[in-house]
């Protein structure tokens, strides 16, 4: 994508299912469970690169023994430096207790930290906000019974958070921030102490205060609670807790916006945001690994048992598109074949742009995650060539200079731009910043004839038009082409997402510009305020108001303002935009049909409260997230 923008966190959770002994025998190493978490963070380190954390616990240790570990990093390596920390406490191990220590699991459990059976990992993309450590997850909430300890991760957003804090101070609590992180984590606690409280009282009369204790930790309900704490929720999530006991679940959204993967067999379960994550880590096959339906938990219990279990009822599956799109890695078999049906779809509208004239056009993308759309759209184009072929050997006489030249045509393939350097832009002023940005991309010369040629360039998705205006469309057109085509295998992005992806602000999407401009060059600006009016007015929003502001105009008017908006003055070629229909994007990945920053078909009422909100704040000229 050639405009960046921060999206999604990740989650990895390792729960050894024999004791710890086992591994240590059969793998030769008591590095089994964090080697393999550190694969399973370091293939989703797409998904987090403002920091780590990890946190470990160890199941029946004796009072005393400290159980729960955890490190956090805002390094610009964050996973590595956490598992330097951690493997240099094995090889201090090694000096404290010999070889014999270093393969003696209890010895490991008494002595050292990250030595437990339940591991929990996190990526983090911080949304908005600060980046520091206290940002980073997973976070704990702490207390001397061990089964009333939570330790918490996660993807997600919640778009109630100010509902959410209100009902925990309505119970008597007093949260220390205001986020949703900290207001879920405390809202789950609550009703893990009261399960703590509910099994201790049934059985109070029966057994001793440490002999409950041991009860409570082995009758502990973690779906109940996760029933409870989880209702009146309104967002993305895929969310992992450990509990202090062993337990450990990881709970979905009802409508299965953020993903959640696993795969269990008798000696591991294992979780992740992300199908490649799991088949790297563990080398099985991709049938093998699960995905937790919407509305449901993976739980975990402390004697290794599992099962998934239904929190909320499912609603309409929604999951994200933009993690086909471009988030998720490009190596899970399906996102790859998705990614390239993206491209594939957009070959009637390039046509058409091109007057068909594929003699006088160049092919390319913009580095690097395009790169799969782009293979699509080439054999693509194949196809189209393979069809005219087989037209005029069936339906003409061609001669044989005409045959020759048919039957070896190919499309016209270069790599045109390339990211050269990280410039170190923002010590500049704004007036060297720009200058500076065009530089960022560099371009293949001597490829494209001046004045004649056509560059088609496909991205994965135009945000902001940003790096399009300041660098690449001036990159490209130093090339001297005749027309640049950009191509987006995405459609235009015309509402806020607030379930995850920092995409917050309307007056920061091209399109949201785009039609703005419009309305004015219309005389229609009226509209504007008559949204706004039913923005601000409505108390029940169940509806998406400013769908209103687009209906005026087709997607090619739109597309063509964009085009006018991210041209500068100085570029000579004529320049086009393109962009994915809705209609071929549900088409090409028809499992994960949530579009809501496309269509403006939010999946909650928390997300009509944000769109509604978003353009609220924009009227008012309040810069601001809208939830």
């Amino acid at each position: 994508m050639s405009d960046q923008i921060k999206h999604e966190c990740g989650i990895a959770m390792l729960r050894l299912r024999k004791e710890p002994q086992y591994y240590i025998e059969k793998y030769g190493s008591p590095l089994y469970a964090p080697n393999r978490l550190y694969v399973l963070m370091q293939k989703q380190i797409n998904r987090g690169q403002d920091g780590a954390g990890l946190a470990n616990i160890k199941i029946n240790t004796k009072p005393g023994t400290r159980y729960i570990s955890r490190y956090r990093s805002i390094e610009p390596q964050a996973v590595n430096y956490i598992f330097d920390k951690i493997y240099k406490k094995y090889k201090k191990a090694k000096k404290q207790g010999g070889e014999k220590g270093l393969f003696d699991a209890e010895w490991l459990k008494e002595n050292i930290a990250f030595s437990g059976e339940v591991w929990l990992g996190h990526l983090r993309y911080g949304t908005h906000g600060e980046n520091s450590i206290e940002t980073c997850h997973p976070f704990l909430k702490q207390n001397n019974w061990r089964s009333r300890n939570l330790v918490m991760a996660g993807n997600f957003n919640m778009t109630n958070v100010e509902e959410l804090f209100d009902r925990l101070v309505e119970l008597g609590q007093h949260p220390k921030e205001k986020t949703d992180t900290v207001t879920v984590m405390e809202k789950i606690g609550h009703f893990l102490d009261e399960e703590n409280q509910r099994i201790f009282d049934k059985y109070k009369h029966q057994y001793s205060n440490e002999q409950i204790t041991a009860v409570i930790e082995d009758e502990l309900d973690v779906a109940r609670i996760l029933r409870r704490s989880c209702r009146d929720l309104d967002g993305g999530y895929a969310m992992a807790g450990l509990i202090g006991n062993g337990s450990s679940f990881v709970v979905r959204d009802p409508t299965g916006i953020r993903p959640a993967y696993y795969y269990a067999d008798d000696e591991i379960v294992v979780v992740a945001s992300e199908k490649p994550a799991i088949k790297s880590a563990f080398n099985i096959d991709y049938k093998e690994i699960r995905e937790i339906q919407p509305g449901h938990a993976l739980v975990i219990n402390k004697d290794g048992s599992y099962a998934e279990h239904e929190i909320m009822p499912a609603r309409e599956k929604k999951s994200c598109s933009f993690e086909r799109i471009y988030f998720s890695r490009g190596t899970d078999p399906d996102i790859y074949r998705e990614r390239k049906l993206l491209g594939k779809a957009l070959i009637p509208q390039v046509l058409q742009a091109i007057d068909f004239d594929l003699k006088n056009t160049v092919f390319s993308y913009i580095p690097n995650t395009a790169e799969t759309a782009f293979l699509g759209m080439i054999e693509g184009l194949e196809d189209y060539l393979s069809a005219k072929r087989r037209e005029v050997l069936l339906e003409g006489k061609p001669h044989l200079e005409d045959l020759e030249e048919l039957l070896n045509f190919r499309p016209r393939v270069e790599k045109l731009v390339s990211k050269d350097v990280k410039l170190r832009t923002f010590i500049t002023n704004d007036s060297d910043r720009d200058a500076m940005v065009a530089n960022v991309y560099d371009t293949t010369y001597e490829v494209v004839r001046a004045g004649i040629d056509t560059l088609v360039v496909i991205d994965d998705s135009i945000v902001r038009g940003t790096t399009l205006e300041k660098s690449i469309l001036t990159t490209l057109d130093k090339l001297n082409p005749k027309r640049i085509i950009i191509v987006s295998s995405a459609p235009q992005i015309r509402y806020p997402d607030c379930y995850g992806i920092d995409m917050s602000k309307l007056k920061d999407f091209i399109a949201f510009r785009a039609t703005i401009q419009l309305l004015q060059d219309q005389g229609l600006s009226n509209l504007l305020d008559d949204t706004y009016d039913k923005c601000v007015a409505k108390q029940v929003l169940t509806e998406n108001y400013v769908k209103d502001i687009y209906a005026p105009f087709t997607d090619q008017e739109i597309s063509d303002k964009i085009a006018e908006i991210i041209t500068s003055k100085e570029i000579n070629a004529q320049v086009k935009v393109i962009y994915q229909t809705v209609e071929n994007l549900n088409k090409c990945i028809p499992d994960h049909q949530g579009d809501w920053y496309f269509t403006g078909d939010f999946p909650t009422t928390g997300g009509m409260r944000v769109v509604n909100r978003a353009f609220a704040n924009y009227m008012e000229g309040k810069v601001v997230r809208a939830y």
